[in-house]
């Protein structure tokens, strides 16, 4: 049984201790470890959750694959990520999420759980085989057809009602498609300069509105994917002040630090869905984030190839990259401006994500005992993003020749380094 010191290495940004690891889980000093690794002045958190990541597997392997999604989420720091079911054919199956499931332990980076979707093909009228999925061995608990809104208010609310039978969640693409057809960029000052056909806020806010209601009614929970707008964290704020509701929210790295002023480059990598939004938005979104209001940090990670961004705007698909890049845009909006420590951070990027998912083996404290789900960051690195050089197969990020902050060093996935130096550790399996 291989033990493992970790020296001189700063748990939560706070005083220096060391760490040690032994049989995948955290364990009291040990006179005799057998590696020794010497971390000084680096910060450890617990391994980052996703909620929101796009693998492309099966049918979209020309933008990413399982294996090359792992690769990014574990050099972002990553020890487990939630992949979306809009996938060719659609997750909607035992067949299809399990092969996902299966992909994600060969591979072996990060614990890949799929997202069952919560219609039939993702069309929002036929409920998928949600009991059938979440008793597969992939063990689905969190179902949307993110990519398109459950519009339907039927529809959605039999879904919550089997969802808390099931103790899942409902993870909504809030968008009401009636009031964004045709729309490429939000609907203001920008937009109309550009002449591009304006994103009404309102189709967010709407569904987040009758979201909750339904989700209260049902005695479900529900969780709002990529929150962007200010009104929306006001309605979250005012259901829960006024209703037993249960309800979550994510916000994406991109709008905690972009705005709708880097449209006006018509590069369509500035092309996303939910759409950037004004300066006022992306400061509501950091504040409700740092007050618990946003409960957590979702990458959103959607890799295209490269046909599918370097085209006029209209004709792009809408995404950016997000895996690698998370950590550092948190730090910059919300570590270096004050809002949150590096508790704060591992509050919000993979204590409450594991919570809201019923992961019990991640985002735990880093006290013997607990599974040994553990980034380990250089807080004084800088680094040049370049879409090239990232492990996605894909290089469509917002942030190409941006410095960012702050750099992964290593990654361990239940006592096994999956990142070593900057580098990927290949997985034994």
């Amino acid at each position: 049984m291989t033990t493992t010191k970790i020296t001189g290495v700063r748990p939560y940004g706070e005083d220096a201790a060391d760490l040690y690891v032994r049989d995948g889980r955290f364990v009291d000093p040990v006179d005799d470890p057998d590696e020794t690794l010497d971390a000084g002045g680096l910060i450890a958190l617990p391994g980052l959750v996703d909620l929101h990541t796009h693998l492309r597997e099966p049918g979209g392997e020309e933008a990413e694959t399982v294996e090359t999604g792992s690769a990014a989420a574990a050099l972002g720091g990553y020890t487990a990520v939630f992949a979306m079911p809009n996938t060719d054919p659609v997750a909607d199956s035992p067949v299809v999420v399990e092969h996902v499931w299966r992909r994600g332990r060969e591979v072996g980076l990060v614990d890949v759980h799929p997202v069952g979707a919560v219609t039939v093909g993702l069309e929002g009228s036929r409920l998928a085989e949600m009991g059938m999925m979440a008793a597969s061995p992939a063990g689905v608990r969190m179902f949307s057809d993110d990519g398109r809104c459950v519009n339907d208010p039927l529809v959605m609310r039999r879904a919550l009602e089997y969802a808390r039978a099931l103790d899942a969640v409902v993870a909504q693409h809030a968008e009401d498609h009636r009031l964004t057809v045709g729309a490429q960029a939000h609907e203001g000052p920008v937009a109309a300069r550009l002449g591009l056909a304006g994103w009404d806020p309102a189709a967010e806010e709407s569904i987040v509105a009758r979201d909750v209601m339904l989700a209260a009614t049902a005695g479900a929970r529900l969780h709002v994917c990529h929150l962007s707008t200010a009104r929306s964290a006001e309605v979250l704020r005012w259901a829960r002040e006024r209703y037993d509701v249960r309800v979550s929210a994510e916000v994406t790295p991109h709008h905690l630090l972009l705005t709708d002023t880097a449209v006006q480059e018509y590069d369509p990598v500035h092309k996303v869905n939910p759409p950037l939004r004004p300066a006022a938005d992306t400061e509501a979104l950091r504040r409700a984030l740092a007050d618990g209001t946003v409960d957590c940090v979702a990458t959103d990670h959607a890799p295209h190839a490269v046909e599918a961004k370097d085209c006029e705007w209209s004709a792009a698909r809408p995404g950016m990259l997000g895996l690698q890049t998370a950590l550092p845009v948190v730090v910059t909006t919300m570590v270096a401006t004050g809002l949150l420590d590096w508790r704060g951070v591992a509050r919000v990027c993979s204590e409450t994500p594991a919570r809201i998912a019923g992961l019990t083996d991640q985002g735990r404290p880093l006290t013997p005992g607990e599974p040994a789900n553990l980034v380990l960051v250089d807080p004084d690195a800088t680094w040049t993003v370049r879409g090239a050089e990232l492990a996605s197969r894909a290089e469509n990020t917002p942030y190409e020749g941006m410095e960012m902050p702050v750099s992964v060093v290593h990654t361990m996935l239940r006592g096994r380094w999956t990142v070593r130096d900057g580098k990927v550790v290949a997985s034994e399996r």
